[in-house]
């Protein structure tokens, strides 16, 4: 290797073949710089070395020709220094992580330390060489003694690198419970950057004399954290029953940054803990995927747990000492244009329009409010559930699947409108799922609320069924490829034998 430097970089005249290898260097410079500008610019302060380096050749050279001959071996080592960097930033820069082997930054400065240090031995007298590496030694004492702090932390640096106990992007948990995510390690210390974008900065000495958490990381897992999410219920109300209600809303439709395996988990944690209130507390625990994204990610599983409960009429507990003042005629008012306000959603959905106002009535006080956050699952394709829901605010998606492929968007549902009325009318499990795409309120009607309507008015059945038959043809248009041809033959085929699965639900037909 030492003859090939020696042979490749003669020390002997620099003419044109000197100004060939200057101008291949300045070439390579620029080449590289664009390489690393376009695939690795976070890499950038690197090619500054080179450059500088290349001007240092360039005034070398320049001096050297007006006769300074003593520059020969300044000039080749400039030539040398230029293409070890430039060699450097090929491999530990560019090729390496290419190849997904993504090297710590000291090992690529270290790789150019000892490079320069065996140009030095080649280009240099080997006299000249000795009294240099002596020299260095000697200085290097003096430093070690007077910068133990600072030599402390670089190898604390060097030794977090190499043994790869931490990485750039890990999120870490330090002694004193800040949590950030890694994002360089340097010479001298680690800098940490917080979820408020706050940076820490950690002398790597300190670092590797605590103990700090490593979060979400598991052998050969992705990347996941357990978060905890508390709530607090009223003692009247079973655990069965609210960890089950509950459950249901965190498992039937995904949440965004929320592992699905492990899936979610709700345990009853504890009983009666603030003495202020009379409830039992219980705890949601979920997988974080993205740990910069806690508190957004909290928050999404807290809408979850809300409408839940709203759903299912478990009211979240209140301090003991609450004291509610009743005015009967405002509690009246609030109840009246409940019932106002839901009469007028009815009206205005074609299910309900043949009925008169007394039939209307009566539907509108079997209602049951039911809300949803955005992203929920209402409805499962397959589910036998004899509920209609009836949209007063916000949209759904309705999603089929297609010869067993994934569920993709065949309808799109906007209040004031209804969905689920096969399942209230017929019986029939659920054809397809439907989605909230934003908040939904929404109310239930189940088939003991609906079944005396129909048995006044039995004529109601072919109204329905006609309104059923077309919204079912449309769905099994979109699955099955039909033309419109098809579709009229089918819509009427289809409407007979919803009749009759009507009437026979309902007890029409005796």
């Amino acid at each position: 290797m030492l003859a090939l430097f020696s042979a490749l970089f003669s020390t002997e005249g620099h003419t044109t073949s000197g100004l060939l290898r200057i101008v291949v260097l300045g070439l390579g410079v620029v080449i590289v710089a664009a390489l690393v500008n376009r695939f690795a610019p976070q890499k950038r302060a690197r090619i500054r070395r080179s450059l500088l380096i290349y001007l240092a050749l360039l005034v070398s050279t320049a001096i050297h020709g007006i006769g300074w001959s003593a520059l020969d071996r300044w000039v080749t080592l400039c030539e040398l220094f230029t293409a070890i960097n430039l060699v450097v930033l090929v491999i530990f820069d560019l090729t390496l992580p290419s190849l997904d082997l993504e090297l710590p930054s000291i090992v690529s400065d270290i790789a150019v330390g000892l490079a320069y240090v065996g140009a030095v031995w080649v280009v240099l007298p080997k006299e000249w060489a000795s009294h240099v590496l002596a020299t260095s030694t000697v200085v290097g004492v003096v430093l070690t003694i007077s910068l133990q702090t600072t030599l402390g932390n670089i190898l604390g640096g060097i030794a977090l690198q190499l043994d790869g106990s931490i990485h750039v992007g890990d999120w870490i948990q330090l002694d004193n419970g800040r949590q950030g995510r890694v994002r360089e390690i340097r010479w001298r210390h680690t800098l940490v950057e917080t979820r408020d974008w706050d940076t820490i900065i950690v002398p790597n000495a300190s670092l590797l004399g605590m103990s700090f958490f490593l979060l979400g990381k598991r052998q050969d897992k992705p990347i996941a954290h357990r978060m905890w999410v508390y709530f607090n219920v009223d003692l009247r109300y079973s655990p069965t029953t609210v960890i089950e209600a509950v459950r249901e809303a965190l498992h039937t439709a995904p949440i965004d940054n929320v592992a699905p395996d492990p899936p979610p988990s709700i345990i009853c944690y504890d009983f009666c803990k603030d003495p202020r209130t009379s409830a039992i507390q219980y705890a949601a625990r979920y997988w974080l995927t993205d740990l910069a994204l806690d508190d957004p990610t909290s928050s999404l599983v807290r809408m979850r747990i809300y409408a839940a409960l709203r759903r299912a009429g478990i009211p979240l507990a209140r301090p003991t000492e609450t004291l509610f003042v009743s005015d009967e005629e405002s509690d009246e008012a609030r109840l009246a244009a409940g019932r106002k306000r839901n009469l007028e959603a009815l009206r205005s959905i074609e299910l309900f329009a043949k009925l008169n106002e007394q039939e209307l009535a009566w539907v509108t006080d079997r209602l049951k409010y039911a809300p949803y956050t955005a992203g929920e699952t209402i409805t499962r394709r397959g589910a036998v559930a004899h509920w209609l829901y009836i949209l007063v605010h916000g949209s759904v998606e309705v999603r089929a699947r297609v010869d067993g492929g994934p569920a993709r968007a065949v309808n799109t549902i906007e209040a004031p409108g209804f969905f689920g009325e096969m399942g209230l009318l017929t019986g029939e499990p659920r054809g397809a799922d439907v989605v909230s795409l934003t908040h939904v309120d929404c109310y239930r009607l189940d088939k003991a609320g609906f079944e005396e309507v129909l048995h006044k008015r039995p004529q109601l059945a072919e109204t329905l069924a006609s309104t059923l038959a077309k919204r079912r043809t449309e769905l099994l248009g979109v699955i099955e490829g039909m033309d419109a041809e098809a579709r009229r033959v089918r819509e009427a085929t289809e409407q007979t034998r919803i009749l009759s699965s009507i009437q026979k639900f309902f007890g029409l037909d005796d």
